[in-house]
């Protein structure tokens, strides 16, 4: 994953919103109707955070029928559990100056 595409997801979920979103949709796929009930927002305003998710690659939007119903993209979000686990693992020792 080159570095452009992981910044751009970690500035969709560097909003406190955004990362409840996709909180909720860890579970399973909602409309937004679903997702409003749990903020006190506009539907508008949630349409905003919504296309920002959508745009990082994070959340992918699936009409069904006259509802739209989001859920994680998987291999996307794993990419991020890589970055952390690769970050996390360092093998050689950190040298003083």
């Amino acid at each position: 994953m080159e570095n452009q595409q992981l910044a751009g997801r970690f500035k969709a979920l560097a909003d406190e919103t955004r990362l409840k979103v996709v909180q909720i949709l860890t579970t399973e796929k909602r409309c937004a109707c679903q997702i409003l009930e749990v903020f006190k927002i506009s539907q508008s305003t949630l349409s905003h955070h919504m296309k920002r998710l959508v745009e990082s690659g994070l959340v992918i939007a699936e009409k069904e029928g006259k509802w739209v119903y989001y859920r994680l993209n998987e291999d996307n979000v794993n990419d991020l559990k890589v970055f952390f686990d690769t970050i996390g693992t360092r093998t050689d020792p950190v040298r003083s100056c």
